[in-house]
């Protein structure tokens, strides 16, 4: 990973030193993975599924996004995502705090972009 990479990373709350340690410090593979988040359609599911107040579809789209950037060290997105996951979790459509949704997703939009910019930026 350039330095670079690894400072805009950074500097925009990606865990990236605690990452690499679970991939066993190998650049090549972390790479792979966070390079392959460029692919990953949950956010898109996330957008889709609050549209369409599918709720259900919504809370399995925005558990998915949590594992997978809590795994690569994107920890603001993760965050984001933890906090839509708990406004929907065992919750029934009318007891949902749709506002709160709302601006949370707004949230994890800006956070997705700023992280999906700078890999696109640094794609080799």
């Amino acid at each position: 990973m350039s330095q670079d990479l690894k400072k805009q990373l950074e500097e925009n709350g990606a865990d990236v030193n605690g990452t690499l340690k679970r991939f066993m410090n190998n650049d090549a593979i972390y790479m792979k993975f966070i390079m392959k988040f460029l692919e990953d359609k949950n956010f898109d599911g996330v957008n889709e599924n609050l549209q369409k107040g599918d709720y259900e579809a919504l809370f399995h789209s925005v558990h998915t996004l949590k594992g997978v950037t809590a795994n690569l060290g994107l920890d603001p997105i993760s965050a984001v995502a933890a906090q839509m996951s708990d406004l929907l979790r065992n919750k029934q459509p009318q007891e949902i705090d749709v506002e709160k949704l709302e601006e949370l997703r707004d949230q994890l939009e800006e956070a997705y972009t700023r992280f999906v910019n700078i890999l696109r930026e640094n794609k080799q």
